[in-house]
């Protein structure tokens, strides 16, 4: 069998130019297709981990910041637990001075309401004691309460130790005015009389004397004389009634004053 060399060296012409056209138009291009797809696929996965390894950054730093949170979210909760208990403290503190000021205010109180009710007995058992005791020394004695209680002063005015009577007899002197006797009442033209007698006998000299009326002497006399004073009341007689007084009203039981006004006008009828 002869061999056709033209159509040999023909068909591997072709050949060869069908391999080239096929490297150049086709094998080349779906070479650089898939190196590009390659390239494509290489920058996606490389994107990929990055976003992946971004991704664990941004997991990282949540955490982190979930986990500051809870512990400033714990440190706020302590910190409001430990004001809440002081404010507590304070509130209770407060609320206790208040009870204590309140409670403070009212024993106050109440030590008003007693002092005034005890003043008011002390007025009251005054009023019922002097009225007592006129009605006795007026049913004793002929005198009247008034002229028993100048005789009363007209003899502690006699019986004044040395020293007393030499500084009334001073201020007497030296007093740029009259001397001045005041009384719980009006005395009478002859009782003013004794009285001034009496002074005149005592300090051996002309008494130069004002009278005036001062009910709140409560039946007593006084006479002064630049700032020296002798001085009678029916209060000195008093003095016991009154802490007696006191000390039932500190104990919230209060008895009639009739004991004690019985034993008043006894006391005075005495001196």
């Amino acid at each position: 069998m002869l061999i056709d060399w033209f159509t040999v060296g023909a068909q591997a012409l072709n050949f060869l130019l069908l391999v080239w056209l096929m490297k150049r138009f086709l094998y080349k291009p779906i070479l650089q297709s898939i190196d590009e797809r390659e390239k494509r696929i290489a920058g996606r996965l490389a994107d990929a981990d990055a976003k992946k390894v971004e991704a664990v950054k941004e997991r990282d730093a949540f955490e982190h910041k979930n986990q500051a949170l809870d512990q400033q979210r714990a440190a706020l909760l302590n910190q409001a637990t430990d004001d809440a208990k002081v404010e507590r403290q304070r509130l209770l503190g407060q609320a206790q001075k208040d009870a204590d000021a309140l409670s403070a205010r009212r024993q106050e109180t109440l030590m008003h309401e007693a002092e005034t009710l005890n003043q008011a007995l002390v007025r009251r058992t005054r009023q019922e004691v002097f009225a007592i005791t006129r009605k006795v020394l007026s049913d004793l004695a002929t005198t009247s309460l008034e002229e028993r209680l100048g005789e009363v002063f007209t003899r502690r005015l006699r019986d004044m130790d040395g020293p007393q009577k030499e500084r009334l007899a001073e201020a007497l002197r030296t007093a740029s005015g009259p001397a001045i006797l005041r009384s719980a009442f009006d005395l009478p033209a002859q009782q003013r009389a004794t009285i001034q007698n009496a002074l005149n006998e005592t300090f051996s000299a002309e008494v130069r004397v004002q009278y005036e009326t001062a009910p709140e002497l409560v039946s007593g006399i006084e006479l002064t004389a630049n700032g020296q004073k002798i001085a009678w009341s029916i209060s000195d007689y008093l003095e016991s009634l009154e802490k007696g007084v006191a000390g039932l009203l500190i104990k919230q039981a209060v008895p009639a004053p009739a004991d004690a006004a019985e034993t008043a006008p006894k006391r005075l009828a005495n001196r």
